[in-house]
């Protein structure tokens, strides 16, 4: 087999293939081995067909063509391991040439990692964020906790803001209840602001019994985006009571005795939470500086695929757990279609490069991924995904995924590596020292800047056989 390499553009190559057609023996062998099974002529027994009467009965065409659907994606696949190509996705063939007992010839064009030259990245400086825990924000802090405490007791008087109140609600558009539009003992904090606009106004001043109309716009369900007009009915109204600020609030809400030890655990974790925040901030940081840095040409099919991909995951599966459409995504957003897409495509890009970016700095730094860091970065996405650690594992291995997890572990030690380099100051001006926070920050940015991005190099070849495959038995042939 003879194979040239011709390159496009930096994201795009052609092969141009030829094959010798004493290469296909093997190939016209299992053809005619398959169609023996397949095929009955009289006076032969099934899978005893001999070649000539095949040829004969079918044509030696159906043979041929047989043939090429089996040999045609392992040619391929040795074409480009013998270009040393990187392809992605799946490959336009075109089989330009088929002489019966002299050459199969074919070109194949195919988008390719593009060659990047990683410059010094050592010189790279950012300012993150210095990490400040206020009296104000442990206050904060212990209110929330204090507010999960609260408790109620009903009331016989109006309603008024922070008060919870039982309620009946009933939506109508044009006049007709709307069969979602129906909800009872519903429990509502005035003021939280978790219901509907004007819902506060309208039960302010009610007393159990009472009811009230108001018109809103319906934020979910059938009739999303639309105006309501709703009917509330006040069945309850119940006074909500804060715990004292003692130490017995602390014994009530922690393992504290006294509520000053219940403050400086509250100081301590805002310190830690602020302290991963500040991590997080310098890897994003970094990983934009360094993306300044180099120049990533962007292969437009793979650009298009992705946003694709991730205005369909949205659609169909973010948008759609919520109850809401795209375009009533895009007016709580504030934003028209156009402004999206073109967002949707910077995201999409930035993505692209990223995983790029990374991947070659991996084979430059030759980094590698041991099982151990493997297993700490499963369990971490199996507790984000609400599954438990083996779950995830088995859905991991029956999907493929595994290749995966390692390279979004391995381009988090590449962004490490630059962070590592880099000069990290805050907006005091001291040099920030990353070390204990890290790891966990890097391999989080790294997989959330390039998520859903370029396919992985270790699933091109499949495809590519896939598609050769494909483009063989559908004729796509030129010839």
């Amino acid at each position: 087999m003879k194979s040239a390499v011709e390159t496009l553009n930096p994201t795009r190559v052609r092969l141009t293939v030829e094959v010798p057609f004493e290469e296909l023996k093997p190939s016209l062998d299992a053809a005619y081995k398959k169609i023996n099974q397949q095929v009955t002529v009289p006076g032969f027994r099934k899978g005893k067909i001999p070649a000539r009467v095949i040829d004969q009965r079918f044509g030696r065409g159906a043979v041929l063509e047989e043939a090429v659907n089996d040999a045609l994606p392992k040619f391929y696949t040795d074409a480009v391991n013998e270009g040393d190509l990187n392809p992605l996705g799946q490959p336009e063939v075109d089989i330009t040439e088929l002489k019966d007992g002299e050459v199969l010839a074919f070109t194949a064009e195919v988008d390719i990692r593009p060659a990047l030259e990683i410059p010094d990245y050592s010189g790279i400086e950012v300012t993150v964020d210095a990490v400040e825990v206020t009296d104000e924000d442990v206050d904060k802090a212990v209110e929330q906790l204090r507010d999960r405490f609260a408790s109620t007791t009903p009331v016989e008087r109006a309603a008024a803001e922070g008060d919870v109140v039982t309620i009946d609600l009933e939506a109508k558009v044009g006049g007709e209840i709307l069969e979602d539009g129906v909800a009872q003992g519903v429990s509502y904090t005035i003021g939280s602001g978790e219901l509907l606009d004007g819902i506060d106004e309208a039960v302010t001043g009610l007393e159990a019994g009472s009811s009230a109309t108001f018109t809103s716009e319906l934020k979910g369900g059938s009739a999303q985006g639309k105006e309501a007009e709703v009917k509330v009915d006040v069945t309850a109204v119940a006074a909500r009571e804060l715990p004292e600020l003692d130490d017995d609030f602390a014994q009530l809400a922690s393992e504290f005795d006294t509520l000053e030890e219940l403050r400086a655990d509250s100081r301590k974790r805002l310190e830690q939470s602020k302290v991963y925040e500040q991590a997080t901030q310098a890897q994003e940081k970094v990983l934009d500086a360094l993306l300044e840095l180099v120049e990533v040409p962007i292969p437009e099919k793979l650009l298009e695929d992705e946003v694709n991909t991730r205005k369909h995951n949205l659609e169909h599966h973010q948008l759609g757990q919520m109850g809401m459409d795209l375009d009533g995504y895009l007016k709580v957003q504030g934003k028209t279609a156009e402004e999206f897409d073109a967002e949707l495509r910077e995201q999409a890009e930035k993505g692209i490069r990223t995983q790029f970016v990374l991947d070659e700095l991996v084979n430059k730094e030759k980094l590698s991924v041991g099982q151990e860091e493997l297993t700490e970065h499963l369990m971490r996405r199996a507790q984000s995904s609400g599954m438990s650690p083996d779950q995830f594992a088995q859905a991991v291995v029956e999907g493929g995924q595994v290749p995966m997890l390692v390279g979004e572990v391995a381009r988090g030690k590449a962004l490490a590596v630059v962070v590592e380099a880099a000069t990290v100051k805050d907006t005091n001006g001291e040099v920030v020292d990353l070390e204990d926070e890290e790891e966990d920050a890097t391999a989080e940015t790294a997989e959330a800047a390039s998520e859903e991005s370029a396919p992985e190099s270790g699933d091109t070849a499949a495809e590519g056989q896939e598609a050769a495959e494909k483009a063989a038995k559908t004729g796509e042939t030129g010839a």
